[in-house]
């Protein structure tokens, strides 16, 4: 009976002409977290708002509604539209960081296109520079790092496939060795450097295993100096066994032009 009532409640709501009164039960159903029903009440009164004050507010709590009903994609549009009507309003840090955190939680799977991922990274450097003493400011900073790091990961899955690939229908350890070297410069102190390292020196080794003996030698020396590079900057590595055993290899070949 209570759900009855409060479905006509709401009925009766919907109906009224009169905004202002719309715009108070909007805000009852937001404060009593029924997001969806107040997201249909303040679209309702948003175009009679425009212009006037409480237009910035509608605009933000249509925002903040989306946000609630986890519709992270629409907030954030809402968000980027509060931005651009009120550079200066007076909910401009809110929706700035906000805009950021709404990619941040619609962020698909590394494996998947990460435009988002890269519009929560741009949104939230532009909070950062704007507001770096916003209370918001260092959940900004985590977030963004984990953003990073799922930009790398998506990298090191990449390489890792070439490196699995080896030398099947071409060279993939070249590959494998130009993405992981990429990542590590364009995403510096990700979590994924010491597995991303790792690619690079053991796609040179097999380089070097599998090259022309014209091309051997030169390529053990650049290889050596990448495991001498790995174990200075990860002497702990769980890659590190396996790095001595390939080392040992590289002295072999060296040894040869002695």
């Amino acid at each position: 009976m209570v759900l009855l009532a409060s479905c006509g409640e709401y009925q009766q709501v919907l109906k009224s002409r009169d905004p202002d009164y719309k715009f108070q039960k909007a805000l009852e159903y937001f404060n009593l977290k029924e997001y969806g029903k107040a997201q249909t009440l303040f679209d309702d009164v948003a175009a009679y708002y425009k212009g006037t004050e409480r237009s910035e507010d509608v605009l933000c709590y249509i925002a903040r509604s989306h946000m609630g009903q986890k519709s992270y994609s629409e907030a954030a549009d809402y968000y980027a539209a509060y931005i651009r009507n009120y550079p200066k309003g007076k909910y401009i840090i809110e929706a700035r960081f906000q805009e950021g955190h709404c990619y941040y939680l619609d962020s698909p799977d590394a494996r998947l296109d990460q435009d988002i991922t890269r519009k929560s990274i741009d949104a939230f450097t532009k909070f950062v520079e704007l507001y770096p003493g916003s209370p918001y400011a260092e959940q900004a900073y985590t977030e963004m790092g984990e953003m990073y790091d799922k930009l790398a990961y998506k990298e090191y899955l990449s390489a890792k496939l070439y490196y699995n690939l080896g030398s099947y229908l071409g060279n993939n350890y070249a590959s494998c060795e130009i993405i992981a070297k990429n990542a590590l410069k364009d995403y510096p102190s990700n979590s994924y450097q010491e597995e991303l390292s790792w690619l690079v020196f053991a796609s040179k080794y097999q380089q070097m295993v599998n090259s022309f003996e014209e091309k051997k030698i030169d390529r053990a020396r650049d290889t050596q100096d990448e495991y001498y590079s790995f174990i200075t900057e990860f002497p702990e590595s769980k890659h590190r066994k396996e790095a001595d055993k390939l080392f040992k290899e590289i002295t072999k070949t060296l040894a040869k032009d002695e």
